[in-house]
């Protein structure tokens, strides 16, 4: 029987980094990566940061739970992607499952506005879209139980993340 881990937090938040370090931790693994299922939108997309969006976000949110949540019946799975608190119920009743664990991932705006900046091997760098996404995180109610605020480096990061996921701290149970 698999599990299922979402990292999340806005874009710079060092998601895909630290998932790949703890999908490399875990046997039989599966990584998905939740940034897959928005490039394969074409005609017709809408930024997803826009408010227009919500409908087109919702489908693909489902989209990319349905998958995820196939491969969690069997494997080690690790989500990294854009999943706010907002969608958590979305994404886990199309993963079709009852409990998963959940982290966002939220250093400083200006850390994460800098880390998009400077990357190079990813098409997003959208300083505004970042600050308004970090600020969708901030400002939500999170429980404070899976929010990862450290300034350390990814290492540092996934210790961390599988510390609170070993003491069943990061257990998000469905609506």
């Amino acid at each position: 029987m698999g599990s299922l881990l979402i990292v999340t937090g806005p874009p710079g938040a060092g998601k895909s980094t630290v998932a790949q370090i703890l999908v490399e931790q875990l046997e039989p693994s599966v990584l998905v990566e939740g940034d897959a299922f928005f490039a394969m939108l074409r005609r017709g997309a809408i930024e997803p940061w826009l408010p227009e969006s919500n409908d087109q976000n919702a489908a693909v949110t489902e989209a990319m739970a349905r998958a995820t949540g196939r491969f969690a019946i069997a494997f080690e799975t690790v989500f990294d992607g854009i999943v706010g608190p907002w969608f958590l119920p979305t994404f886990m009743a199309a993963a079709d499952v009852d409990e998963l664990d959940y982290v966002v991932l939220l250093p400083e705006v200006e850390r994460c506005v800098q880390r998009v900046h400077d990357r190079i091997d990813h098409e997003f760098s959208d300083g505004p879209a970042t600050r308004k996404m970090h600020a969708e995180f901030s400002g939500t109610d999170l429980d404070p139980r899976h929010v990862v605020t450290l300034a350390g480096g990814p290492e540092s990061l996934a210790a961390e993340v599988t510390r609170r996921r070993v003491s069943g701290s990061l257990v998000s149970h469905r609506p």
